[in-house]
């Protein structure tokens, strides 16, 4: 059987602003899960994501990642703190991030500002969704935006979040356990 082969993704090779916030203590847990930020994904998914960082740059953005490869064992510290169905993947279901091929991601403009979003990233709250209502105009301008940098890529949404994207068909693979991951280790 052909092991997962997960890749870096790093702001030199890649072109993208990282901050995995689940090395900080800005993330809705309020400490940090990862020792160190290494950004990592399965060669389709970061192979979709080259993709995505040449469409953003064709009209001046540039993409900054929060979270990407997520270990089954954090994913499981997300789910203890919070388990919320609506935003956190059981575990018995397992993350598409614990399988290497989603993404938590927003849009840089040619400043370095992150677009607004409505609300931040990991904000467990209904106005998170892509598509909720009475959001300001410009705010479903700049998430329609991401989807369709994200889509065009090859990437598809989930309706709660508006900053995550997966491939297609991820639920079929199977989860990457820590082990896999090398670098990145929980706290």
């Amino acid at each position: 059987m052909t092991r997962a082969r997960l890749l870096h993704v790093t702001p030199e090779t890649h072109h993208v602003h990282i901050d995995l916030v689940y090395a900080t203590d800005r993330n809705f847990t309020g400490k940090p899960i990862y020792k160190a930020q290494h950004c990592l994904l399965l060669e389709p998914a970061e192979a979709t994501l080259r993709r995505a960082v040449g469409i953003a740059r064709s009209f001046g953005m540039t993409l900054k990642i929060f979270d990407a490869y997520r270990p089954p064992q954090a994913q499981k510290v997300l789910w203890d703190f919070l388990p919320d169905p609506n935003f956190i993947a059981e575990l018995g279901r397992g993350s598409n991030h614990s399988r290497g091929t989603a993404v938590d991601l927003t849009l840089v403009d040619e400043h370095g500002n992150d677009l607004d979003m409505g609300t931040g990233f990991d904000a467990m709250v209904p106005e998170s969704g892509h598509f909720h209502a009475g959001l300001p105009i410009y705010v479903q301008r700049n998430r329609t935006l991401l989807l369709g940098v994200m889509h065009g890529a090859g990437f598809t949404h989930i309706a709660s979040e508006w900053w995550h994207y997966e491939l297609p068909g991820s639920r079929e693979l199977p989860l990457i356990d820590n082990e896999a991951s090398g670098p990145l280790r929980l706290m």
